[in-house]
C-alpha cells in the first residue's frame, strides 16, 4: 500500500519540475533585455547614423527597460562597425543602426573587397527616411523636372551636376536618373565636391545645372526660395516642402530608391525573442511625440517597417543599384 504512493508522489514530483523547468523557460524567454543593449553606428559621432542611434536610444530605453548605450565604431565606409556586428554574438544585445552606404551601396559597388553581403544580418526595422531632392537655381531655365529630363535627351554630355563622391547618393540618383531615361553614364557631367553643403552650393552659385542632395543639406536654402526643387524620391510629398512632386508623380518610381536611411540591424541568425520584443518597441515609439520630433533635427522622416519589410525593401535596393553599378562601370574593385 505505500510503495504504490511513494511512485505516485515520485511521478508528480517529477511532472511538477518538469513544468517548473518549462515556465522558467518561458520566462526567459520574455525578460529580454536582461541587461544593457549596446547600439553600434557604424560611422563617426554627428553624422545622420549617429544621430538616428541617440533618437532611437532616448525613445526605446523606457520600453525595453534597460540602457540603450550608443557605440561609435567608425571606418571603411562603416564595414568596420558593421562587421563587429556580424560577428557579434544573436542574443540581441550587440545591434546596428546602418545607413544606405554601409548595407547597400558598399556591397553593390565594392562586392569583392566588402567583407559581408547585404543580407548577412537579421533585419529589424527601417527607422526613417533621409529624402533626396533634385534641385536648380531659381533662374534656371528648367522650371519642372521634365524640362530637366528633355534637357538631358535632348543634349547628352551637356548639362553639369554635382556630387560628394563617385559612391554617394549625390551621384548615384543621377545616374540612376540618366539610366531610367534611356541615357548613358556620361550623358550628363559629374562635378565632384568634398560634401553635401557644397553640392548645393555649387548650385547656388551656377556652376552646375543641377544636383539631386539630401534634404537636410539644403532645407534652409530651399525655405529660403534659394534653390529651385523639381523632385523628391519620397514616397510621399514632404510636409515640409507640400508643392514638391514626387519621383512616383512624375513617372520615375524605380528612383524612389534613391534615399537615405536608417536601419536597425541584428548578427545573423539572432534570437526570435529579441527580434520579436524589438519589433514591438519600434511600433510603441513609431507613435511617440518625441521621437518623431527627434527625426527632425537630422532631416528624417519617420518610417517603421516590420522586418519582412525590410528586408523587402533592402533586397530591392541593393538589386537596383547592383544593377546600376554594372550598367554604369560604378564598381571600383
Amino acid at each position: 500500500m505505500i510503495r504504490p504512493t511513494g511512485i505516485r508522489s515520485t511521478v508528480l514530483a517529477r511532472a511538477a519540475i518538469c513544468a517548473l523547468g518549462a515556465i522558467g523557460g518561458i520566462a526567459a524567454a520574455q525578460t529580454y533585455p536582461t541587461k544593457p543593449i549596446q547600439l553600434v553606428v557604424p560611422f563617426s559621432a554627428g553624422g545622420d547614423a549617429d544621430m538616428a542611434a541617440r533618437n532611437l536610444s532616448a525613445a526605446v530605453q523606457g520600453v525595453l527597460g534597460q540602457p540603450v548605450v550608443v557605440v561609435n565604431k567608425a571606418g571603411a565606409n562603416g564595414a568596420i562597425g558593421s562587421v563587429a556586428v556580424k560577428n557579434a554574438a544573436p542574443d540581441g544585445y550587440t545591434l546596428l543602426v546602418g545607413r544606405i552606404g554601409s548595407q547597400v551601396l558598399l556591397p553593390a559597388l565594392q562586392p569583392k573587397t566588402t567583407p559581408y553581403t547585404w543580407k548577412d544580418f537579421t533585419f529589424i526595422g527601417i527607422l526613417e527616411l533621409n529624402p533626396v531632392v533634385c534641385v536648380v537655381h531659381p533662374d534656371s531655365k528648367y522650371k519642372t523636372f521634365h524640362d530637366l529630363t528633355d534637357a538631358l535627351r535632348a543634349n547628352p554630355g551637356k548639362l553639369t551636376y554635382s556630387h560628394s563622391g563617385p559612391a554617394t547618393v549625390q551621384n548615384l540618383a543621377p545616374q540612376l536618373l540618366l539610366s531610367s531615361l534611356g541615357l548613358k553614364p556620361d550623358a550628363a557631367v559629374n562635378v565632384p565636391y568634398k560634401g553635401g553643403n557644397e553640392v548645393a552650393l555649387a548650385v547656388l552659385t551656377k556652376d552646375v545645372d543641377f544636383a539631386c542632395n539630401n534634404l537636410s543639406s539644403m532645407t534652409g536654402l530651399l525655405a529660403g526660395s534659394k534653390l529651385r526643387p523639381l523632385v523628391t524620391t519620397t514616397p510621399e510629398r514632404l510636409a515640409q516642402f507640400p508643392d514638391i512632386p514626387t519621383v512616383r508623380e512624375v513617372g520615375l518610381p524605380r528612383l524612389e530608391t534613391v534615399i537615405g536611411w536608417s536601419g536597425l540591424f541584428g548578427p545573423p541568425k539572432m534570437s526570435p525573442e529579441a527580434v520579436n520584443k524589438w519589433t514591438a518597441a519600434l511600433k510603441q515609439i513609431a507613435q511617440d511625440p518625441k521621437w518623431i520630433a527627434g527625426n527632425a533635427n537630422f532631416g528624417g522622416i519617420p518610417h517603421v517597417l516590420s522586418p519582412a519589410d525590410t528586408e523587402a525593401y533592402i533586397s530591392q535596393g541593393y538589386t537596383v543599384y547592383a544593377d546600376l553599378a554594372a550598367r554604369a562601370g560604378l564598381q571600383v574593385d
